[in-house]
């Protein structure tokens, strides 16, 4: 019996690897909403969580996330929701039912594939009730654009830092180049610097050996020089 192989050609080859690379068939992208994961009702859960807490429990925030349309707010969504995950550790089953619900609203940031924090990323401390406002705010500002105008943020997958204001350089351009050099000082700039000690010591020099001939003269002249008698 002859048994016959399947017809393969490059192509089939090819098409084959464009459908494995698909993202349909590989589900969801990273970081992708097809529909606002955003609830209507959120201030409310936040607000319940924020009247329970004690309002001087220590947090840390970060003070220099770059200012990137959308991803900041993301940025700063993934951050609170490292310390709410923290918080239910300790927390007791009334706090944990509130910080579950808070949790809720902001768990979908998990789907997004968040590369490790960066290095330059500093943090502050803070009271707890401001990280919560601060998310309420960063959830009030996707709200109306994530799953609508706003669906694909995998360019937010890699956190970013504010450059340091001391280590920007300046426009690299001839004119702002040419203006940050010293000017490079000229030869005969040079022969006139090297001179002007030796023209001090000379002009002192002179000045010395002239005051010393006038005392001289004045000490030759008659009468101006006389010597004490003795007494006998």
């Amino acid at each position: 019996m002859t048994v016959l192989a399947p017809a393969w050609s490059p192509n089939s080859s090819l098409l084959l690897l464009l459908l494995l690379l698909s993202p349909c068939l590989r589900g969801t992208p990273d970081c992708y909403f097809s529909h606002s994961p955003i609830s209507s009702n959120f201030h409310m859960r936040i607000s319940e969580l924020t009247d329970y807490l004690l309002k001087d429990y220590p947090v840390t925030v970060a003070i220099n996330l770059q200012d990137e349309k959308h991803c900041k707010a993301l940025w700063s969504l993934f951050l609170a929701h490292r310390w709410i995950e923290q918080l239910k550790t300790v927390a007791g089953s009334k706090m944990q039912k509130l910080l579950e619900d808070v949790n809720t609203e902001i768990h979908f940031v998990t789907s997004c594939t968040f590369q490790p924090l960066p290095e330059c990323l500093r943090f502050v401390q803070t009271n707890i009730s401001h990280l919560l406002q601060d998310t309420c705010s960063q959830l009030l500002a996707l709200k109306p654009c994530i799953g609508k105008a706003c669906q694909n943020f995998s360019r937010c997958l890699e956190v970013q830092c504010q450059p340091d204001s001391s280590t920007l350089l300046p426009p690299e351009s001839p004119g702002a180049l040419g203006a940050t050099e010293l000017p490079k000082p000229q030869p005969r700039q040079l022969w006139l610097l090297l001179l002007l000690p030796l023209t001090v010591v000379l002009l002192a020099a002179a000045w010395c050996l002239r005051w010393q001939r006038t005392r001289r003269r004045v000490e030759l002249r008659p009468g101006g020089w006389e010597p004490k008698q003795g007494t006998s």
